[in-house]
């Protein structure tokens, strides 16, 4: 139930528009122009930091319980220039875009060609970083055969476990203060970078305080001149939770909820970390605050569920940094990803899932925002009941919750080496990456295009828009005398191509780690503190490097049409299937027909297409997996897109498949869009076949009518079908629950559709803040119309 206070609350967020703040980056500014970065790199950017909360504006919005934000009002959107600053022709992009605008105003402009833009040019980790690459990796990024995170955003993609609602960072000090007097081997304390990393892990705790402090001063001033009695009580009561956290341990509901947002706030502020922030596993977090409330009587469950509401709206008052260029291309969203994790296990393997699972589905189904995006996480022991409710909201059509199998992602981490009981405590984050919570840096460094490779292939490592080469020379596919040699060549373009995008990785990674470490994160992450050592720089318990594998469907079944095509019934020669494709099948439609319906297609559980995507993933992950970071780490894959899919289609020329030139190329691991015929069941078998344990996170689309999950029996069959998905070794599945007449209504019709809200890969959003192409990939996918 929404009380009156959510419900304006609600509106407010809603209605606000996301601007271009000024403030984070002229605080930063001015610091860095008064205090030259000459002292440990470590200790600069926690003074940095302890500025930034000293001065930052304090916002207490009306009827708020919850209190806290990045800018001086919701949705004011900070930027980080020391990362990546924008050009003056990037803030007036930003103004006037058509999908995804932020507000620039003319005195936010003027600022930044005044005295950011000056300050920062060649400064910046953005311009440190392209100066960095080589030309060889370069070539590749601009080709489109990947892209990179690091590019205009921190690392990050981390998610919290229960330890601040254990301990209060006054205790993190302590722990700090013991560790500066240890004596190491020899006898001679904490030698100098160590040193540095605690000292300013210590400053960043302080930092945080201080804003929960001129937090609690603004409550109290307001309460002066509050004449609402209940609201002064309100605001005396929030004084009093900011001044007990997050200095210590939360002792209550309320300030359980109140730590974890400040502390949100303070990585999201420090850096800009790429996916936001995730509270994990928040039902189990707060699970024993919500008990001790009901049984004192100082907590009902109608309380408690505002308490969430208004959690909620905090996030949703958090718009995704601003993105231009390939960056937007691949993440054009305003949501910044933050999960939270409901159901899976405990520590000690039992069903995680309790009554307060149960009220968070009620208030994901009850708020219905974007942000934050709710998953839940399955097992076998998982009841019937908690299926049967997330099928409820998942039947009200806006795309959450996501419904991730946790036995398999706890079988995903113990492979990576994580303990039993910390990937039991894990889960996903993001789109559906997996981590070990409050424990690692499981780092996303961007998506590998898979059909980019194919084309290289096609070509003999050349580019054929470009006429560059951006591979090794691997012969001319005409003279390839079967299918294999063509796999092998692709295989040889594909190690290549991640060999040149992990030489890079590691030199971001070193760029991070010595010019913008993060004190902050670092003082939540175990094992920093113990270790001496950043989040950047190998500190944390794991360490792990993802690149993100895109186009699964798409090269699957390209490489399916050569092979049955070309080598098996030779219906068409190599020479006249590479000039269609130089055409973009222009004149050759009757070729485009035989492509597209008279091959094995991916996606109808055909052994005959399955067995390709199969070979593509073995060679996939022989390509990434086990190569060593500099962090200490090792490389996994991933296969998601978020909106890179539309991207990655633009650059690259016709397919196969059968496919056009320049339009989307298939998402995560789902069939190309249309392509699966055979009805949801059939997709999962054919997805199931690849080893998904041996990934961090593969990405599953699937499309059904309202009608469909109308009923009891519908919603049944929906659970029946995650059950035998799971129970095949499938990871993840999301469901989008509209028919294509609506959403093209919406394309023809906006103004009447504002609220439609679709899934779109790891994240929800509203269908008319897409792209046309990328409305038009959401309309292609299959409809299935039974279960």
């Amino acid at each position: 139930m929404i009380t009156e206070r959510v419900a304006c609350l609600r509106r407010r967020s809603l209605a606000a528009r996301p601007t271009i703040s000024p403030e984070r980056a002229r605080l930063v500014t001015a610091f860095y122009r008064e205090h030259p970065a000459t002292g440990p790199a470590p200790l600069v950017r926690a003074h940095a930091f302890r500025h930034l909360m000293e001065h930052q504006s304090i916002w207490l919005g009306a009827g708020e319980l919850i209190v806290g934000e990045k800018g001086p009002s919701p949705k004011a959107t900070p930027t980080y220039p020391e990362l990546c600053c924008h050009s003056l022709e990037d803030l007036d992009l930003l103004d006037t875009r058509e999908k995804i605008p932020f507000a620039v105003t003319r005195e936010t402009r003027e600022l930044y060609e005044r005295e950011i833009i000056p300050f920062w040019r060649g400064r910046s980790i953005r311009d440190r970083l392209f100066g960095a690459m080589t030309a060889e990796w370069q070539a590749a990024y601009d080709a489109g055969v990947f892209t990179e995170f690091m590019e205009q955003r921190a690392p990050g993609h981390t998610v919290l476990d229960d330890k601040i609602y254990r301990r209060g960072l006054r205790d993190f000090q302590a722990d700090i203060d013991a560790a500066l007097a240890a004596p190491r081997a020899g006898g001679d304390g904490v030698a100098g970078a160590r040193r540095a990393e605690l000292q300013a892990m210590r400053i960043s705790a302080d930092a945080l305080i201080r804003f929960a402090e001129r937090h609690a001063a603004r409550a109290r001033e307001l309460a002066a001149s509050e004449p609402d009695p209940r609201r002064r009580a309100e605001l005396a009561r929030i004084a009093a939770v900011c001044t007990r956290v997050p200095a210590h341990a939360p002792r209550d509901f309320g300030e359980a909820l109140q730590a974890y947002w400040f502390v949100h706030l303070g990585v999201t502020i420090e850096l800009n970390t790429w996916d936001a922030f995730s509270p994990g596993r928040l039902d189990q977090h707060l699970l024993p605050f919500y008990r001790r409330g009901l049984a004192d009587g100082s907590l009902t469950r109608a309380g408690a569920e505002e308490l969430l509401q208004c959690l909620w709206i905090k996030f949703n008052n958090q718009p995704a940094p601003p993105k231009v260029g390939v960056t937007a291309a691949e993440s054009g969203t305003y949501t910044d990803f933050a999960q939270v994790n409901l159901g899976g296990t405990t520590a000690d393997g039992g069903d995680g899932v309790s009554e307060l699972t149960m009220l968070a589905l009620d208030v994901v189904e009850e708020m219905r925002l974007l942000q934050p995006s709710a998953s839940i996480q399955v097992t076998e022991r998982s009841p019937d009941a908690f299926l049967d409710r997330a099928a409820r909201v998942i039947a009200t059509g806006f795309g959450q919750p996501s419904v991730f199998n946790h036995d398999l992602i706890v079988r995903e981490l113990l492979r990576q080496g994580k303990s039993l009981e910390d990937a039991r405590n894990g889960g996903s984050s993001g789109c559906v990456e997996v981590g070990a919570f409050g424990k690692e840096n499981y780092n996303l460094t961007g998506y590998l295009s898979l059909p980019k490779v194919l084309e290289l292939a096609l070509h003999d490592g050349v580019d054929p828009r470009t006429g560059r080469r951006l591979g090794p020379a691997t012969g001319d596919p005409r003279r390839f005398a079967a299918f294999d040699d063509l796999f092998a060549a692709f295989h040889a373009q594909l190690r290549h191509l991640v060999g040149v995008k992990a030489e890079g990785n590691d030199r971001i990674e070193r760029l991070f780690a010595e010019q913008m470490p993060a004190p902050f994160l670092s003082l939540l992450i175990d094992d920093c503190i113990a270790n001496a050592r950043d989040y950047h720089d190998g500190g944390t318990r794991y360490n792990t490097t993802y690149i993100q594998g895109v186009g699964l469907g798409t090269v699957t079944d390209a490489l399916s049409a050569v092979r049955r095509h070309v080598f098996e019934s030779a219906a068409v020669s190599m020479e006249q299937l590479l000039a269609a494709l130089a055409d973009d099948f222009a004149g050759h439609e009757r070729l485009r027909q035989l492509l597209l319906h008279r091959t094995p297609r991916y996606g109808n559980d055909d052994d005959a297409a399955d067995e390709v995507m199969v070979r593509v993933f073995e060679a996939f992950y022989a390509a990434v997996d086990g190569r060593p970071s500099t962090k200490g780490g090792t490389y996994h894959i991933n296969l998601l897109p978020t909106t890179v899919h539309v991207y990655f289609g633009s650059v690259l020329g016709a397919t196969p498949d059968g496919r056009h030139a320049g339009t989307p190329v298939s998402e995560g691991v789902s069939p190309v869009q249309g392509a699966d015929r055979r009805g949801p069941t059939a997709v999962l078998r054919s997805v199931a076949k690849m080893d998904q344990v041996r990934t961090g996170g593969t990405l599953l689309n699937q499309k059904f009518t309202p009608a469909l999950l109308a009923g009891e029996t519908g919603r049944r069959g929906l659970a029946a079908l995650v059950r035998t998905y799971f129970r095949l070794g499938g990871h993840h599945v999301q469901f989008n629950v509209v028919d294509a007449d609506t959403l093209r209504a919406a394309q023809a019709h906006p103004d009447e559709h504002r609220d439609l809200i679709v899934r779109v890969a790891g994240y929800s959003d509203y269908f008319c803040d897409l792209g046309r192409a990328l409305q038009d990939e959401i309309i292609a996918r299959t409809e299935h119309r039974t279960v």
